[in-house]
């Protein structure tokens, strides 16, 4: 096992820069997740650990060496494709002894780790079929199957359940937190997938642009997220956002109203702003809840109901014409048209700078 640091790590393409200076610390044994857009630089990431792209500035150092310079099969990684990567013309067991085979390990080296990884993922009785006769999830145990025989010091999944169907995923997801659990080697995942990122990680960093948004466990960005891309990009259906105006300033507190919610006290969670200024309220829709008709905070028109059995998702129109989403966790009746008021914890809402 290995601890995996990025410390000013830049690389460009020309004049195009993927990565603009990261840090980036990963514990031995911790299973981080890179999450973030298409085009963040995720993958990039992901790919400059494994020597599969040349760093243009910093350091990048796995256990106690800096391995700028090392080529990939120096480095102790292995690495699970999207793609699978594996070869169709072998057997389970030949392409799960691939890597081994290449490194000039013997027949009974070979069987014997073979055999072990093959005990872990419970595909024993898979190691004489062809990729042909296996379906997508056996494939990609496969794939995790090769990386296991390398006995690597650190694993990188590279979006590796994004080929899946929605069941096969929770499997698969669940596998690979089983597999971890039990290996207790370092585990780096590069998602876009934020329920992979939530239920995996031990700590997930949000990437934007080739920039690093937020560092931290999953429920700390969940609850404290630094920026409205952090709040937004975490959570489903996602954070509401509300052009507000501050009202009044009290110490840590601000008073906050628009034309579709009354006046409410929020923290300012530390973040500047004047009175009189404009600022955007973050609501989860987690949070809202039904009111009685005059007792409510929000105010506005069902415009689309989806009852999802153990909740309910609801698309309001509010007064100032935007919308807003709200998630009742329970099977409840909305039909369009309806007049509906809510409210919420304002301890739990979040306020931003309009630039942010």
């Amino acid at each position: 096992m290995a601890e995996v640091s990025f410390k000013g790590v830049k690389k460009s393409y020309g004049r195009v820069d993927v990565i603009k200076g990261v840090d980036i610390h990963v514990n031995d044994g911790e299973f981080v997740v890179f999450v973030g857009p298409s085009g963040c630089g995720k993958s990039t990431l992901l790919r400059l650990i494994a020597g599969l792209e040349d760093i243009t500035e910093g350091i990048l150092e796995i256990g106690s060496r800096t391995v700028n310079e090392l080529q990939p099969k120096e480095r102790g990684v292995a690495m699970v494709f999207q793609s699978y990567a594996i070869f169709p013309h072998m057997t389970v067991r030949e392409n799960m002894a691939f890597g081994l085979t290449i490194a000039g390990a013997s027949k009974q080296e070979k069987a014997r780790k073979v055999a072990e990884a093959a005990r872990i993922l419970q595909m024993e009785h898979l190691l004489e079929r062809r990729p042909s006769q296996l379906s997508g999830g056996q494939r990609q145990r496969v794939a995790i199957g090769r990386a296991i025989t390398r006995k690597p010091s650190v694993f990188l999944f590279d979006e590796p359940l994004s080929n899946l169907d929605a069941a096969l995923r929770m499997d698969m997801r669940m596998e690979i937190g089983r597999l971890h659990r039990q290996l207790g080697t370092t585990m780096i995942y590069v998602t876009h997938d934020q329920v992979e990122a939530m239920t995996l990680a031990d700590k997930i960093v949000v990437l934007r642009d080739g920039q690093v948004m937020q560092i931290g466990a999953p429920m700390e960005l969940y609850h404290e997220p630094a920026n409205r891309f952090v709040a937004g990009f975490l959570g489903a259906p996602s954070m509401n956002f509300l052009d507000v105006e501050i009202l009044d300033l009290d110490g840590e507190t601000a008073t906050v109203g628009n034309p579709s919610l009354d006046p409410i006290r929020v923290a300012t969670r530390r973040r500047p702003f004047r009175k009189d200024g404009k600022a955007i309220l973050g609501i989860r829709p987690q949070y809202l809840r039904a009111a009685q008709s005059g007792k409510g905070m929000l105010h506005g028109t069902v415009a689309h109901a989806e009852r999802l059995g153990s909740e309910t998702v609801v698309e309001l129109t509010l007064r100032d014409g935007r919308n807003l989403i709200a998630a009742f966790d329970e099977d409840k009746i909305f039909e369009p048209g309806d007049a509906l008021e809510l409210t919420f914890d304002t301890a739990l809402a979040h306020l931003f700078h309009e630039e942010e």
